[in-house]
Protein backbone atom coordinates (compact mmCIF):
# COMPACT_ATOMS: atom_id res chain seq x y z
CA UNK A 1 0.00 0.00 0.00
CA UNK A 2 1.36 3.40 -1.02
CA UNK A 3 1.19 6.05 1.68
CA UNK A 4 0.91 9.58 0.32
CA UNK A 5 2.52 12.51 2.05
CA UNK A 6 0.33 15.41 3.25
CA UNK A 7 1.69 17.57 0.42
CA UNK A 8 0.82 14.91 -2.15
CA UNK A 9 -2.72 14.52 -0.77
CA UNK A 10 -3.17 18.29 -0.80
CA UNK A 11 -2.00 18.45 -4.43
CA UNK A 12 -4.40 15.63 -5.42
CA UNK A 13 -7.25 17.40 -3.66
CA UNK A 14 -6.55 20.68 -5.40
CA UNK A 15 -6.33 18.97 -8.78
CA UNK A 16 -9.65 17.19 -8.24
CA UNK A 17 -11.27 20.41 -7.05
CA UNK A 18 -9.98 22.26 -10.10
CA UNK A 19 -11.19 19.54 -12.50
CA UNK A 20 -14.61 19.47 -10.81
CA UNK A 21 -14.99 23.23 -11.11
CA UNK A 22 -13.75 23.14 -14.69
CA UNK A 23 -16.28 20.40 -15.58
CA UNK A 24 -19.10 22.41 -14.00
CA UNK A 25 -17.95 25.50 -15.89
CA UNK A 26 -18.08 23.54 -19.17
CA UNK A 27 -21.57 22.27 -18.31
CA UNK A 28 -22.95 25.76 -17.67
CA UNK A 29 -23.60 26.61 -21.37
CA UNK A 30 -25.62 23.40 -21.79
CA UNK A 31 -27.62 24.18 -18.65
CA UNK A 32 -28.13 27.74 -19.90
CA UNK A 33 -29.53 26.49 -23.22
CA UNK A 34 -31.80 24.02 -21.38
CA UNK A 35 -33.23 26.74 -19.12
CA UNK A 36 -33.92 29.03 -22.06
CA UNK A 37 -35.67 26.20 -23.90
CA UNK A 38 -38.21 25.90 -21.05
CA UNK A 39 -38.72 29.65 -20.69
CA UNK A 40 -41.91 31.34 -21.84
CA UNK A 41 -41.43 33.30 -25.07
CA UNK A 42 -42.96 36.49 -23.68
CA UNK A 43 -40.61 36.30 -20.67
CA UNK A 44 -37.63 35.99 -23.02
CA UNK A 45 -38.70 39.10 -24.90
CA UNK A 46 -39.26 41.04 -21.70
CA UNK A 47 -36.32 39.91 -19.56
CA UNK A 48 -33.91 38.37 -22.05
CA UNK A 49 -31.99 35.17 -21.52
CA UNK A 50 -31.60 34.05 -17.91
CA UNK A 51 -30.50 31.05 -15.86
CA UNK A 52 -33.62 31.56 -13.75
CA UNK A 53 -36.68 31.86 -16.00
CA UNK A 54 -39.33 34.36 -14.96
CA UNK A 55 -41.94 31.93 -16.28
CA UNK A 56 -41.56 28.30 -17.26
CA UNK A 57 -43.14 26.92 -20.41
CA UNK A 58 -42.91 23.68 -22.37
CA UNK A 59 -44.44 25.22 -25.50
CA UNK A 60 -41.24 24.80 -27.50
CA UNK A 61 -41.07 21.04 -26.87
CA UNK A 62 -44.82 20.66 -27.43
CA UNK A 63 -44.40 22.36 -30.78
CA UNK A 64 -41.42 20.18 -31.76
CA UNK A 65 -43.23 16.98 -30.77
CA UNK A 66 -46.58 18.04 -32.16
CA UNK A 67 -46.07 15.41 -34.84
CA UNK A 68 -44.07 12.86 -32.81
CA UNK A 69 -44.08 10.27 -35.58
CA UNK A 70 -42.30 12.61 -37.99
CA UNK A 71 -39.54 13.70 -35.63
CA UNK A 72 -38.97 10.13 -34.40
CA UNK A 73 -38.68 8.97 -38.00
CA UNK A 74 -36.15 11.74 -38.65
CA UNK A 75 -34.21 10.65 -35.58
CA UNK A 76 -34.22 7.07 -36.84
CA UNK A 77 -32.91 8.14 -40.26
CA UNK A 78 -30.14 10.22 -38.68
CA UNK A 79 -29.14 7.38 -36.35
CA UNK A 80 -29.08 4.88 -39.21
CA UNK A 81 -27.07 7.18 -41.49
CA UNK A 82 -24.65 8.10 -38.69
CA UNK A 83 -23.98 4.52 -37.55
CA UNK A 84 -23.76 2.90 -40.99
CA UNK A 85 -21.96 5.84 -42.59
CA UNK A 86 -19.39 6.08 -39.80
CA UNK A 87 -18.60 2.35 -39.92
CA UNK A 88 -18.24 2.38 -43.71
CA UNK A 89 -16.22 5.60 -43.77
CA UNK A 90 -13.82 4.39 -41.07
CA UNK A 91 -13.36 1.07 -42.87
CA UNK A 92 -12.70 2.72 -46.25
CA UNK A 93 -10.30 5.24 -44.72
CA UNK A 94 -8.40 2.55 -42.83
CA UNK A 95 -8.06 0.38 -45.94
CA UNK A 96 -6.85 3.34 -48.00
CA UNK A 97 -4.32 4.22 -45.30
CA UNK A 98 -3.08 0.62 -45.25
CA UNK A 99 -2.58 0.80 -49.01
CA UNK A 100 -0.50 3.96 -48.69
CA UNK A 101 1.72 2.37 -46.02
CA UNK A 102 2.15 -0.97 -47.76
CA UNK A 103 5.64 -1.08 -49.23
CA UNK A 104 4.51 -3.66 -51.75
CA UNK A 105 2.30 -1.04 -53.43
CA UNK A 106 4.14 0.79 -56.19
CA UNK A 107 3.76 4.55 -56.48
CA UNK A 108 2.05 4.74 -53.10
CA UNK A 109 3.59 8.17 -52.50
CA UNK A 110 2.19 9.37 -55.83
CA UNK A 111 -1.23 8.11 -54.77
CA UNK A 112 -0.85 10.04 -51.53
CA UNK A 113 -0.18 13.12 -53.64
CA UNK A 114 -3.53 12.71 -55.40
CA UNK A 115 -5.29 12.52 -52.04
CA UNK A 116 -3.39 15.55 -50.79
CA UNK A 117 -4.46 17.48 -53.90
CA UNK A 118 -8.10 17.18 -52.81
CA UNK A 119 -7.24 19.00 -49.58
CA UNK A 120 -6.19 22.05 -51.59
CA UNK A 121 -8.63 22.12 -54.50
CA UNK A 122 -12.26 21.16 -54.99
CA UNK A 123 -14.35 20.62 -58.09
CA UNK A 124 -17.16 22.78 -56.71
CA UNK A 125 -20.83 22.30 -55.99
CA UNK A 126 -22.11 21.97 -59.57
CA UNK A 127 -19.89 18.98 -60.58
CA UNK A 128 -20.59 17.37 -57.21
CA UNK A 129 -24.34 17.73 -57.72
CA UNK A 130 -24.22 16.45 -61.30
CA UNK A 131 -22.21 13.37 -60.30
CA UNK A 132 -24.60 12.59 -57.45
CA UNK A 133 -27.58 12.82 -59.80
CA UNK A 134 -25.89 10.61 -62.41
CA UNK A 135 -25.22 8.00 -59.72
CA UNK A 136 -28.90 7.96 -58.75
CA UNK A 137 -28.32 9.62 -55.39
CA UNK A 138 -31.66 11.36 -55.29
CA UNK A 139 -34.59 10.88 -52.89
CA UNK A 140 -33.17 7.74 -51.31
CA UNK A 141 -31.19 6.93 -48.20
CA UNK A 142 -28.02 6.47 -50.27
CA UNK A 143 -28.12 10.21 -50.99
CA UNK A 144 -27.46 10.75 -47.27
CA UNK A 145 -24.78 8.06 -47.07
CA UNK A 146 -22.66 7.88 -50.19
CA UNK A 147 -21.56 11.51 -50.79
CA UNK A 148 -19.91 11.66 -47.36
CA UNK A 149 -18.20 8.30 -47.93
CA UNK A 150 -15.74 10.18 -50.14
CA UNK A 151 -13.62 10.33 -47.04
CA UNK A 152 -11.68 13.25 -45.69
CA UNK A 153 -8.06 13.32 -46.81
CA UNK A 154 -7.15 14.76 -43.41
CA UNK A 155 -8.49 11.63 -41.70
CA UNK A 156 -6.69 9.47 -44.25
CA UNK A 157 -3.30 11.02 -43.51
CA UNK A 158 -4.01 10.87 -39.78
CA UNK A 159 -4.45 7.09 -40.00
CA UNK A 160 -1.57 6.67 -42.43
CA UNK A 161 0.86 8.50 -40.15
CA UNK A 162 -0.28 6.39 -37.23
CA UNK A 163 0.38 3.20 -39.21
CA UNK A 164 3.78 4.46 -40.29
CA UNK A 165 4.70 4.81 -36.61
CA UNK A 166 4.04 1.08 -36.08
CA UNK A 167 6.94 -1.37 -36.63
CA UNK A 168 6.84 -2.60 -40.22
CA UNK A 169 8.29 -5.85 -38.94
CA UNK A 170 4.74 -6.78 -37.94
CA UNK A 171 3.70 -6.77 -41.60
CA UNK A 172 6.80 -8.69 -42.67
CA UNK A 173 6.26 -11.32 -39.97
CA UNK A 174 2.65 -11.76 -41.07
CA UNK A 175 3.76 -12.28 -44.69
CA UNK A 176 6.31 -14.87 -43.60
CA UNK A 177 3.51 -16.71 -41.78
CA UNK A 178 1.48 -16.71 -45.00
CA UNK A 179 -1.00 -13.93 -44.19
CA UNK A 180 -2.40 -11.97 -47.10
CA UNK A 181 -3.03 -8.23 -47.08
CA UNK A 182 -6.59 -8.55 -45.77
CA UNK A 183 -5.51 -10.68 -42.80
CA UNK A 184 -2.57 -8.37 -42.09
CA UNK A 185 -4.79 -5.31 -42.13
CA UNK A 186 -7.84 -6.56 -40.22
CA UNK A 187 -6.16 -8.96 -37.79
CA UNK A 188 -2.89 -7.16 -37.01
CA UNK A 189 -2.73 -3.48 -37.94
CA UNK A 190 -6.30 -2.28 -37.44
CA UNK A 191 -6.55 -3.57 -33.83
CA UNK A 192 -3.34 -1.67 -33.06
CA UNK A 193 -4.86 1.45 -34.62
CA UNK A 194 -7.85 1.63 -32.27
CA UNK A 195 -6.91 5.09 -30.90
CA UNK A 196 -6.73 6.80 -34.28
CA UNK A 197 -9.70 4.85 -35.69
CA UNK A 198 -11.80 5.92 -32.70
CA UNK A 199 -10.68 9.49 -33.30
CA UNK A 200 -11.76 9.57 -36.95
CA UNK A 201 -14.94 7.69 -36.01
CA UNK A 202 -15.81 10.64 -33.79
CA UNK A 203 -15.05 13.03 -36.68
CA UNK A 204 -17.17 11.06 -39.13
CA UNK A 205 -19.95 10.56 -36.59
CA UNK A 206 -20.16 14.29 -35.91
CA UNK A 207 -20.17 15.05 -39.62
CA UNK A 208 -22.94 12.56 -40.40
CA UNK A 209 -25.09 13.55 -37.43
CA UNK A 210 -24.84 17.28 -38.13
CA UNK A 211 -25.22 16.95 -41.89
CA UNK A 212 -28.15 18.70 -43.51
CA UNK A 213 -26.46 19.72 -46.75
CA UNK A 214 -26.98 16.38 -48.50
CA UNK A 215 -30.65 16.44 -47.54
CA UNK A 216 -31.28 19.97 -48.79
CA UNK A 217 -29.49 19.26 -52.10
CA UNK A 218 -30.52 15.69 -52.88
CA UNK A 219 -33.71 14.84 -50.96
CA UNK A 220 -37.23 16.13 -51.60
CA UNK A 221 -39.16 13.35 -49.85
CA UNK A 222 -40.09 14.50 -46.33
CA UNK A 223 -40.00 10.90 -45.11
CA UNK A 224 -36.23 10.88 -45.70
CA UNK A 225 -35.42 14.11 -43.86
CA UNK A 226 -32.71 13.64 -41.22
CA UNK A 227 -33.36 15.26 -37.87
CA UNK A 228 -31.00 18.18 -38.47
CA UNK A 229 -32.71 19.21 -41.68
CA UNK A 230 -36.18 18.56 -40.27
CA UNK A 231 -35.51 20.83 -37.27
CA UNK A 232 -33.80 23.42 -39.48
CA UNK A 233 -36.85 23.54 -41.75
CA UNK A 234 -39.23 23.68 -38.79
CA UNK A 235 -37.27 26.52 -37.21
CA UNK A 236 -37.27 28.44 -40.50
CA UNK A 237 -41.05 28.04 -40.77
CA UNK A 238 -41.51 29.28 -37.20
CA UNK A 239 -39.36 32.35 -37.82
CA UNK A 240 -41.27 33.13 -41.00
CA UNK A 241 -44.62 32.80 -39.21
CA UNK A 242 -43.34 34.98 -36.37
CA UNK A 243 -42.38 37.72 -38.80
CA UNK A 244 -45.78 37.50 -40.48
CA UNK A 245 -47.63 37.69 -37.15
CA UNK A 246 -45.49 40.50 -35.81
CA UNK A 247 -43.78 40.72 -32.45
CA UNK A 248 -46.68 42.49 -30.82
CA UNK A 249 -49.44 40.11 -31.83
CA UNK A 250 -50.89 37.57 -29.44
CA UNK A 251 -50.19 33.90 -29.80
CA UNK A 252 -46.73 34.43 -31.25
CA UNK A 253 -44.83 31.20 -31.82
CA UNK A 254 -41.90 30.51 -29.45
CA UNK A 255 -39.11 31.24 -31.92
CA UNK A 256 -36.30 31.82 -29.39
CA UNK A 257 -37.08 28.90 -27.09
CA UNK A 258 -37.48 26.59 -30.10
CA UNK A 259 -33.89 27.40 -31.13
CA UNK A 260 -32.62 26.24 -27.75
CA UNK A 261 -34.91 23.22 -27.63
CA UNK A 262 -33.59 22.22 -31.05
CA UNK A 263 -30.02 22.38 -29.72
CA UNK A 264 -30.95 20.20 -26.73
CA UNK A 265 -32.61 17.59 -28.95
CA UNK A 266 -29.66 17.32 -31.34
CA UNK A 267 -26.74 17.09 -28.90
CA UNK A 268 -27.96 13.93 -27.16
CA UNK A 269 -26.36 11.16 -29.26
CA UNK A 270 -23.03 13.00 -29.54
CA UNK A 271 -22.90 13.57 -25.78
CA UNK A 272 -23.56 9.87 -25.23
CA UNK A 273 -20.98 8.76 -27.82
CA UNK A 274 -18.07 10.95 -26.76
CA UNK A 275 -17.39 9.36 -23.31
CA UNK A 276 -16.79 5.99 -24.98
CA UNK A 277 -14.27 7.48 -27.43
CA UNK A 278 -12.58 10.24 -25.42
CA UNK A 279 -9.93 7.91 -23.94
CA UNK A 280 -8.68 7.29 -27.49
CA UNK A 281 -9.17 10.86 -28.68
CA UNK A 282 -6.00 12.61 -27.45
CA UNK A 283 -3.79 9.59 -28.01
CA UNK A 284 -5.05 9.20 -31.55
CA UNK A 285 -4.38 12.82 -32.40
CA UNK A 286 -0.96 13.05 -30.77
CA UNK A 287 0.48 9.75 -31.97
CA UNK A 288 -1.18 9.88 -35.37
CA UNK A 289 0.03 13.37 -36.15
CA UNK A 290 3.75 12.54 -36.13
CA UNK A 291 5.87 9.75 -37.45
CA UNK A 292 7.95 8.19 -34.69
Amino acid sequence: MIVQSPASRLADGLIRLFMTLFALFCFLPVLFVLMISVTDEDAIREHGYSFFPAEFSGEAYRLLFQDATTILRSYGISLFVTIVGTLLAVTITAMAAFTLTNRAVRYRNHLAGFFFFTMLFSGGIVPWYMICRELGLNNNVFALLVPSLLFSAFNLFLVRNFMLALPYALVESAKIDGANDAVTAFRILFPLCKPVLATIALFYGLAYWNDWWNAIMLVDDQKLYPVQYFLFKLQSDIQMMTQIQGASSSGTLPAESVKMATAILTIGPIVLMYPYLQRYFVKGLVIGSVKG
